[in-house]
């Protein structure tokens, strides 16, 4: 049990891990079930081991530095293999300071820069649209905002011109 402990203390001193990516990594290591389970349970314990800390960490770099939306990084933190309640708990915790329709707004601009500052930034066509809508989606924002922000960001386009 104790290099079980000792290598699950390493790991984490490395990065917040979860639960099940600990016991993962250790199973990994051949540690014995019943180690892995001993180690675990000291360390969670201790205060080592955490989900709870562990996804509100995700939850805030998913928001703040990687500027993704909720459900990105709700999807992130579950597949971390931390349960779905805390999960939505982190994450509600992290974006509650946030405007979310401000991070979608970004995005799209960031997006509409990257592909260039053309004509078609400008007005752009119909599958250029559903392209940019599906980027949007992917970055974890919801269908209805990430609409109107397309929709809103074309009729400043159309009042430029």
């Amino acid at each position: 049990m104790a290099d079980a402990y000792v290598a699950g203390l390493k790991l984490l001193a490395r990065r917040e891990l979860s639960e099940a990516q600990l016991r993962a990594r250790l199973a990994r290591r051949q540690f014995g079930e019943e180690d892995v389970d001993a180690a675990i349970a000291r360390l969670r314990r201790e205060g080592a081991l955490d989900d709870r800390r562990t996804a509100l960490a995700c939850a805030r770099t998913e928001a703040h530095v990687r500027r993704h939306g909720r459900l990105r990084a709700l999807r992130q933190i579950e597949a971390m293999g931390i349960a779905r309640g805390t999960a939505r708990a982190a994450v509600a915790e992290a974006f509650a300071d946030l405007d979310e329709d401000t991070l979608i707004a970004q995005a799209l601009e960031r997006r509409l820069r990257r592909d260039g500052a053309g004509a078609e930034a400008q007005r752009p066509t119909p599958a250029a649209l559903q392209r940019l809508h599906r980027y949007l989606l992917a970055q974890g924002f919801d269908a209805a905002r990430v609409t109107a922000a397309i929709r809103s960001r074309l009729k400043v386009a159309e009042h430029e011109d």
